[in-house]
Parts: C-alpha cells; structure tokens; sequence
C-alpha cells in the first residue's frame, strides 16, 4: 500500500466514523412528527376479516353527492408493508354512477410505507400514457393551490365472457405532512432527511391517491370530477394547508 493510498484510506475511514457517531445522535434525539392528516381511533380490517389496526386515516364519508364505503386492507399490502402503517380507504359513488377510489397511507417510525406510485400501477398491468403536474384549487379554510400529480393510464381488460378491452384510468395523487405539501416523491424524500438531520424529527408523511377507471377518450371529463371531489374532502381530512392564496388588489 502506497503512502497516498495510506492517506486516502484514512480520510475515508475517518469520515465513516463521523457520520456513524451523526447518525447514532440524531437517532438518540429523533422525535415522530404529527400527521398533516386526521386521524381517528376505529378498527381496520383486512380483506380476511382479521383487525389489523386501530387508527384510520378519518376520509369523510359524504363528499358533494358522493356516497362511500369504506374498504379494507389487502391482504399482499397489509403483509409488505410495515405493521405501523395506518390506512384510510373508501370507495366513493356519484348518482349518476360515477365512482373514485380515495386512499391514504400514512408511515409509522418505517419510512418504506411510502413508494412510488408507479409500482402499484404497474402491478396491475397499468401502463402510463402521460404524467403532469397540476395545481387544484381548494378554498377551505383558505384559498390555497394544491400541487398534484396526474397520471393517465391505460390497460387492456379482460371481460367476464373472455373479451379484451381497452380501459384507462385516471390516478391522482400528493404527499403530506405536519405543515409540508409535495407533488415530487424526490423532494419528500430530501425533505425527510433534512428534518432528521437538522431537527431530529421523523416526519409522518401521508402519501394520498385518487384512483377511477374511464372509457377511452373520457380521461378529461374522469379527471374534472375527481379535481371537483379533491377540492371538497381536502379540507374535511387534511390538516395541512398550502400558503394562502393572494388576494388580487383592486385597481
């Protein structure tokens, strides 16, 4: 071994051991932050009928004119995510049919209870047609806009009688936490470490989705009603806000 490879090993070795001493302080000090969602002590079911919790994430029953039931856990999400995940879902139907899917998933002390969106789309056989980033306008208890990713999907379906058949769908989602709102899974991510290190808080994001199916050539008209539900049961769940929105001055 080279003097300067002596060296170089040592600096690395050097900056090892204080990041390990960093890190073992910052969790020696860590703290959980408070949910940017409610939440609300009631038992969860799996799909088996087994309780798997007792919090929920509190989704509002009636939004608008939408009525809604509330859906248990999966079974293959209960088992791959971790145990102190708490869940909200609920299925919500219009009069006229129409119908969303709204769920939240909030972490524990286990940051893996949030991934990419991608993965469970893909999972059930979901490919994406486009991604953009909107803003949606939500008035309660203030006028604020709140980022949004949209994602337009699409699949092919397999009818009861064996047909195939196009099917797209529209998925709608953001991250939340106690005063902190993204659309970008990046900088959640950056933005957890950063309150870890600088604060020795591990923030509780929620990770909230919009999910419904549609015909081909009707992804506008889907995504206009699920913004129209977004911009009612925000407020009704979701303690965190964005910045007031400006106030135009007159003339």
């Amino acid at each position: 071994m080279t003097s300067m490879t002596k060296v170089i090993f040592g600096i690395a070795l050097c900056l090892m051991v204080s990041l390990a001493i960093v890190l073992t302080r910052v969790q020696g000090m860590q703290h959980m932050g408070v949910p940017g969602v409610k939440v609300v002590e009631r038992p969860v079911y799996r799909d088996d009928g087994e309780v798997v919790g007792t919090n929920a994430v509190a989704l509002p029953e009636t939004v608008l004119n939408f009525k809604s039931k509330e859906l248990p856990v999966a079974k293959v999400v209960n088992d791959w995510l971790p145990k102190d995940t708490v869940y909200g879902q609920r299925v919500y139907e219009a009069g006229d049919g129409f119908w969303l899917q709204a769920t939240v998933v909030l972490m524990g002390a286990d940051r893996t209870s949030i991934h990419k969106p991608e993965y469970c789309l893909t999972g059930q056989g979901f490919q994406t047609r486009k991604t953009e980033r909107d803003a949606i306008e939500v008035l309660q208890p203030h006028p604020y806009q709140l980022s949004v990713v949209k994602m337009t999907v699409h699949r092919e379906a397999t009818t009861p009688e064996g047909q195939r058949i196009p099917q797209s769908a529209l998925y709608v989602y953001w991250f939340v936490a106690d005063q902190q709102l993204t659309a970008d899974h990046n900088e959640r991510m950056l933005w957890a470490v950063r309150d870890q290190i600088t604060r020795g808080t591990l923030q509780r994001w929620a990770y909230v989705s919009c999910f419904s199916l549609c015909q081909p050539g009707q992804e506008e008209a889907t995504y206009a009603r699920i913004k129209e539900w977004i911009a009612a049961s925000v407020p009704q769940f979701q303690i965190t806000t964005g910045a007031p929105k400006a106030l135009a001055r007159n003339p």
